[in-house]
């Protein structure tokens, strides 16, 4: 059976009435994930992640149809295989919960318990309702977008920062009921991924010393893409005045201004500007999160990703920015309140860099990032713990944790910028030391021989702490700085963390600086050309299980030891010595 031979495509199999033949998962409760554009389907994804790996629960996806911003957005679901069903039987079927991050469309026509979320950073924005009638209102806090014939239609409604329920209260009073303060997932994806810059410099392709500007527009008037002079245009001044050697420029370009006029159309219209080194993302990925993350610069507008960034610390500069359409008080209002505005008059890089100069440990930017989220990094639990209330399921026990932003596309190896955690083991063999390694998250529930002996290895940024606490080996990335300063930062890491055995801080030149809890430290290299598998954890694993008392002073004879990975690449020999 392959059609429902009424003209309409066929439902999702866990949703047929003879879905139990085909299944191959039986899952237990089924989300109905709503999407009103491209733009709300990304943010979606991001409250979608906490349902990572439980097969109990199974999403699928509709579209509300309701956006003059929809082309493109059914590509995008089926480019990411998001099973649909037509927005016609969405409403007539009735599913556990359904997850909605836009408040377009008659949502009120839903059966199902709808959970409504913002797909920005909180609610910034003022928008006229659907059809235009009526003044422009708080987008998404208003009773013209939460209230249907007198009654309040989310049953739970999404606020990121207890201010916002308080504009909330003064303008829909009846919804504050329905609402739950779970912070922001985006800002503590970020957050969690901060540490990973110099990942996501290389990968963007940023040189060093060179600076990355990022250019980032929302759609509509008074947007930075809006600027209808083209000398002066913030993308063409921002290419035309910075140093080429010095500085890169990425345009981070709203979902509704580039599927509003299509991708080729924009595409075309910055073809000159691409040509002269603007890097430009397509917006449907998380490219513009790692340009964040990688950002020395920020020219933005009104656009959640400018508060974004703020909340990263990149000095900022407004290249546009539409009073009218920003929702008073709000911290978009306020930062528009707070960030210099580009002026014609004076040299782009002498702006940014002025900006560069005076905004770092300013203290009312500083009030502006904690008005993003009350509950900086617990976003992932609170999310999940809301979500399996309404479908009265058990949360899994593992931890609720922020993901990490992907390495955007095109980058050779790992498609996240930390290593995962590993059990590791060494065993002499004939003198050599045998090193496997096992991925760990996967031996939460499996014990077995192969773990015998075996130490825990993570990255000390790891998002998730119960491993970076749990940890015997920490380790340093080349490139990465420390979190914790001061000249006793080594000593800092290892009173945090009181079964830490071993700090492993990788080398430009190759190997690893390795540091003992009792203060010891210890030079591993390996000698001759350095092979690729022969990082910082490895050479950590095997000085950690065989090398832990080297006695002598620093310049005494190295302990040299042949090390076999099991990856095809032989043996590689790691020369330790004290120092």
């Amino acid at each position: 059976m392959t059609g429902r031979g009424d003209g309409r495509p066929p439902l999702p199999l866990s949703l047929r009435a003879d879905g139990d033949r085909w299944v191959s998962v039986r899952a237990q409760r089924t989300v109905l994930g709503v999407v009103h554009n491209v733009t709300s389907a990304t943010r979606l994804l991001d409250l979608l992640a906490v349902f990572a790996g439980d097969p109990r629960v199974e999403t699928v996806f509709t579209c509300t149809g309701s956006s003059a911003f929809d082309a493109g957005t059914a590509e995008f679901l089926t480019a990411r295989g998001m099973v649909q069903v037509p927005w016609a039987q969405a409403k007539a079927g009735k599913f556990d919960v359904a997850i909605a991050t836009s408040r377009g469309g008659d949502l009120h026509g839903l059966r199902t318990p709808l959970i409504g979320a913002p797909h920005g950073a909180g609610y910034g924005k003022r928008l006229a309702p659907e059809g235009g009638d009526g003044p422009a209102v708080s987008f998404g806090l208003s009773p013209e977008w939460l209230v249907h014939d007198g009654e309040v239609v989310p049953s739970a409604i999404v606020l990121s920062h207890e201010e916002q329920r308080e504009r909330l209260a003064a303008s829909c009073p009846q919804a504050v009921p329905r609402s739950v303060v779970a912070g922001d997932p985006c800002c503590d994806q970020l957050q969690a991924s901060a540490p990973f810059r110099a990942d996501y410099r290389r990968a963007l392709g940023v040189r060093p010393g060179q600076r990355l500007v990022v250019v980032s527009s929302t759609w509509g008037g008074g947007s930075v893409l809006s600027d209808g002079d083209p000398d002066r245009a913030v993308l063409r001044r921002a290419l035309a005045e910075l140093p080429l050697d010095e500085y890169r420029v990425l345009a981070a370009v709203h979902p509704n201004a580039w599927y509003g006029h299509g991708a080729w159309q924009m595409q075309s219209w910055l073809a000159p500007l691409v040509e002269h080194g603007l890097i430009l993302p397509v917006p449907d990925s998380q490219t513009w999160k790692a340009a964040l993350l990688a950002a020395d610069r920020l020219l933005g507008d009104h656009g959640s990703l400018t508060l974004y960034g703020v909340s990263l610390g990149v000095p900022a500069v407004l290249g546009a920015f539409a009073e009218a359409k920003v929702a008073v008080p709000s911290p978009m209002a306020r930062l528009g309140e707070l960030l210099p505005r580009l002026s014609p008059h004076t040299g782009v890089q002498a702006q940014l860099e002025d900006a560069a100069a005076r905004q770092p440990g300013d203290a009312e930017l500083q009030d502006v990032r904690e008005a993003l989220t009350s509950h900086p990094g617990r976003s992932a639990a609170l999310l999940r713990q809301l979500f399996y209330g309404w479908l009265e399921l058990p949360e899994p026990e593992r931890p609720a944790v922020p993901s990490l932003v992907p390495l955007p596309a095109g980058t050779v190896g790992r498609a996240l910028p930390a290593e995962p955690p590993v059990f590791a083991a060494t065993g002499l063999r004939d003198g050599v030391a045998h090193l496997r390694r096992f991925p760990a998250a996967l031996q939460r529930r499996t014990a077995g021989r192969h773990l015998a002996g075996a130490h825990l290895l993570a990255d000390v940024d790891h998002p998730d702490t119960e491993w970076v606490g749990s940890a015997d080996v920490l380790t340093v990335p080349v490139g990465r700085p420390l979190r914790t300063a001061g000249a006793d930062a080594w000593g800092a890491v290892f009173r945090r963390y009181p079964g830490l055995a071993l700090l492993a801080i990788e080398q430009d030149a190759g190997g690893a600086l390795l540091v003992l809890r009792d203060g010891r430290r210890l030079r591993a290299v390996w000698a001759g050309e350095r092979p690729w598998w022969a990082t910082a954890a490895a050479a950590a694993s095997v000085v950690h299980d065989h090398v832990m008392a080297v006695p002598g002073p620093a310049g005494a004879d190295p302990v040299r030891i042949e090390v076999w990975t099991g990856d095809g690449c032989g043996t590689g020999l790691l020369d330790v010595a004290a120092g």
